[in-house]
């Protein structure tokens, strides 16, 4: 019987090799069966829609994955993360951005425009028609009460200090500055931006 000479680097090579094998087919690999079950690549025929990140100021941008529910026949998302080509973050996201996915698919969230009237005891869905004329017609209403035109030397200020402005920090430079320019040309005293808060 001859003597089979084996280096240590071969004996590892062989023993790691035998028992990787033996563990594998113990749990019930296989290469055959992994062939088989290949997924498809949950991305496919999705549809890709850009969007902002409604949380901080940062504005980073996010793509939302959607498709049609088979059941309801609705488009629901299904995956959002953070979008590669957008100069703000390229492609990355905190952790609230990350657990944007929930935010969407949360059933307590407001997703359309409701009302209390005088003396009603319960909200009711309105129209986002009826949500900006009220709005609209009730600031109006206010300025045209409270509005100062002058202070009590005589100096004109132009003032309207009852009603005040939050603004949206996901916005660009652009819409910001129209936005500063719509509240400011009509004698807003009070205003501030949501990245502050």
């Amino acid at each position: 019987m001859g003597v089979m000479n084996v280096t240590r680097r071969q004996f590892f090579r062989y023993t790691g090799t035998a028992v990787g094998a033996s563990t594998l087919s113990a749990l019930g690999f296989s290469s055959d069966a992994a062939v088989a079950a290949v997924r498809p690549f949950k991305l496919a025929q999705a549809k890709e829609t850009r969007n902002t990140c409604p949380y901080c100021s940062v504005s980073c941008g996010i793509i939302m994955y959607s498709r049609a529910n088979p059941a309801s026949g609705k488009s629901e998302i299904f995956h959002i993360e953070g979008d590669a080509d957008h100069p703000v973050n390229r492609g990355t996201l905190c952790p609230k951005g990350s657990a944007l996915l929930d935010f969407v698919n949360s059933k307590t969230r407001t997703q359309y425009p409701q009302y209390r009237g005088p003396g009603e005891k319960a909200f009711r869905r309105v129209t986002w028609d009826f949500a900006l004329d009220r709005i609209t017609k009730l600031m109006k209403e206010d300025r045209d009460k409270n509005f100062i035109e002058k202070n009590q030397a005589g100096t004109t200020v132009n003032r309207w200090t009852t009603t005040g402005f939050l603004a949206a920090s996901a916005t660009s430079n652009e819409t910001a500055f129209v936005t500063y320019k719509m509240v400011r040309s009509s004698g807003m005293v009070v205003f501030d931006n949501q990245a502050r808060v």
